[in-house]
Parts: C-alpha cells; sequence; structure tokens
C-alpha cells in the first residue's frame, strides 16, 4: 500500500511534469546534525543563497562557498527548520533541492487540507459493539461517528444471525455528564437481553503525519481513491504557480511567457481540479452502492 512519503513523491513528479522544470538536486557530502549550519555539498553547480530542502526540512542559506561546495545556513536557529519545518539531522548522500519548487512540506500540508475537505463525500467505516441491558435503552457510541449507517443484533441459538435493528435514533448532543463520547444511540425494537448489538458508522477521512503511515490504514479510504487525494493536492499547489511569475519583468520573462503563458498555471488547475471532482463524485457514487442507506424509525 502507499505511505505518505510515496504520496508526496508522486504529487511532486507531476507538478513537476506540468511546470515543465525539474528541480536542481544535489547531495550531501557529510552527514550533520540539526544544529549544524555549514552544509557541504557534492556539487558546486548552481549554488546560490536562498532556500534549499534536505529531507522534510527547509533551511534558508546565507552565504556559499563554492571552492568548498560549503553553504552556510544563517547562524542563531533562523536558518534550519525555515517557515515553520523542524531542524533535523540528515544523513551522508541525502538529497538537497535548491530553491525547491514543491517543498515537501507545502505537498504534505496540500495532502491533508485535501483529506479534510473530503468528508462526507468520501468517509471512512468503524463498528463498535455493546451488550443490550432490558433496563437501558441509550447507549455511548464513540465520538468520531459521523453517522450510523447499520445497527444488528445476535440472536440466541447455532445460526447466530444478526438481526436488523429498524428503530432507532442518534443524538450527537448527548449529555456528557452521563454519556462521555457527547454520542449515543437509542434502541426501540425488541431485543434479547444480553445479546451483542454492533453498531457500523462512518467516519472523517483521517489525515496523515509520518513518512511510513499506510494510506488506507491510517485515512480510513478504500484505496481506489488514492488518485482523488493526488488530483486534490496538486490543483491546490498549481494555483499558486503563476503568483510566483507576477514580478517578473524581463526579456528572459517576456521570452518565456511567448512559451509558456502567464496563466499555464490557473488553467492547468483548472484542468487538474476538474480531474479531481469527476473522481470524486465517482467515489461517492461507488461508497454510496457499497453501503445503502437501510431504512429505519425514530421512534
Amino acid at each position: 500500500m502507499p505511505t505518505f512519503s510515496e504520496m508526496v513523491d508522486e504529487v511532486r513528479s507531476n507538478l513537476q511534469g506540468y511546470t515543465l522544470r525539474q528541480d536542481r538536486i544535489t547531495y550531501l557530502a557529510n552527514s550533520i546534525t540539526s544544529s549544524d549550519t555549514a552544509i557541504k555539498v557534492g556539487s558546486s553547480s548552481n549554488l546560490a543563497k536562498g532556500i534549499i530542502e534536505i529531507d522534510d526540512e527547509l533551511i534558508w542559506i546565507d552565504n556559499f562557498d563554492k571552492t568548498s561546495t560549503t553553504m552556510n545556513a544563517i547562524p542563531g536557529g533562523y536558518g534550519r527548520g525555515y517557515q515553520g519545518s523542524t531542524a533535523a539531522s540528515h544523513a551522508q548522500n541525502a538529497l538537497v533541492y535548491l530553491a525547491p519548487t514543491f517543498p515537501r512540506k507545502m505537498i504534505k500540508q496540500a495532502i491533508n487540507d485535501t483529506l479534510a475537505s473530503l468528508y462526507p463525500k468520501l468517509w471512512g467505516t468503524n463498528k463498535t459493539t455493546f451488550t443490550f441491558n432490558a433496563a437501558q435503552n441509550t447507549y455511548s457510541i464513540p465520538s468520531e461517528a459521523e453517522s450510523l449507517l447499520y445497527i444488528s443484533w445476535q440472536t440466541t441459538g447455532p445460526s447466530k444471525e444478526w438481526i436488523n435493528v429498524k428503530r432507532w435514533r442518534e443524538d450527537h448532543m448527548a449529555n456528557v455528564t452521563e454519556f462521555p463520547t457527547g454520542h449515543t444511540v437509542t434502541l426501540y425494537d425488541s431485543i434479547q437481553p444480553g445479546r451483542t448489538v454492533q453498531v457500523y458508522y462512518t467516519v472523517a477521512p483521517q489525515q496523515l503525519a509520518n513518512n511510513n503511515d499506510d494510506f488506507v490504514t491510517v485515512t480510513g479510504l478504500p484505496l481506489s481513491a488514492y488518485d482523488v487525494i493526488i488530483y486534490g493536492a496538486c490543483y491546490r499547489l498549481l494555483s499558486f504557480i503563476d503568483a510566483g511569475r507576477i514580478n517578473l519583468s524581463s526579456a528572459e520573462a517576456d521570452a518565456m511567457d511567448s512559451k509558456i503563458p502567464s496563466t499555464a498555471g490557473t488553467s492547468a488547475s483548472r484542468y487538474i481540479f476538474a480531474l479531481y471532482q469527476q473522481r470524486l463524485q465517482e467515489e461517492s457514487i461507488k461508497l454510496t452502492d457499497s453501503y445503502p442507506t437501510r431504512v429505519h424509525y425514530i421512534r
């Protein structure tokens, strides 16, 4: 299954294809700690002041020495961990991106922003169980439950049949003193005391945090929704391509605009957004077909 890190790499490769620009890359000649400011790289080509990226860390380079192929970050904790990234140790031969067009930190944010926007179009599923008590008809369910899909209880005997509960009511504003999750379900069907009741419910897709987070396991989405997230992250990032060219005024910029119009980023973003919307709709229909709405009564 794809990991968070693999998703970032795919988004970056897709975006570089659309921008027709390959980031300048070199590598660390020596390992560095989270506090080192002298960064020795393997090549002196294209060294310049500005932002570099190593793994997930952004670093602001104040000056450089081409002879020794050493780049020097601003001291005092301002150069390392730039723009809210985390200063970290990096191994020898780690890739160094010079002035990255799409930093990994921003790609990760775009992926998580896409995940956060999916509900209620796309959702994951989970279930909880409890034992039915004849003296009680209201039970706590997990706070993560967004809406209930299906409730059933297991009969006695060798058949172990699960009977559909047809009368129930969900409450998202239950008294937290009596029900700590603030979320309850009240059952009105005749259920045998002591039997197990299972409740299936929807959950909003969860965001990714670690590079090795598995897409399906962490988000709760099916693997078929993977490309939906990729498209969503791409269109969000492409929207800012044109903004970086607003203040360019030179003969070189005019020559480039004759080949790549100043609105190329916006046009590409609209195209990817259309693909995103189409795939989102397809996945939404597929999910609804897999978990059809069960008719029930609230009393």
